[in-house]
């Protein structure tokens, strides 16, 4: 049987794509330990849509 513990799955949205207005959305799943990070997580992941690396943020 499997483990419960403190890492969640979060979801990743790009902040820059958002406000640029262009169609669609980038977004990334990913797992967190709810321990060690309880804030939200911002991470530089790389947009396939701008063809470039930005900033993405944890949304509920």
């Amino acid at each position: 049987m499997a483990k419960k513990g403190n890492r969640v799955q979060v979801i990743l949205e790009c902040t820059e794509h958002k406000a640029s207005g262009l169609p669609g959305t980038s977004r990334h799943i990913t797992t967190k330990n709810k321990k060690n990070t309880p804030d939200r997580m911002e991470l530089k992941k790389f947009n396939a849509i701008m063809k470039k690396m930005t900033v993405h943020k944890e949304i509920k």
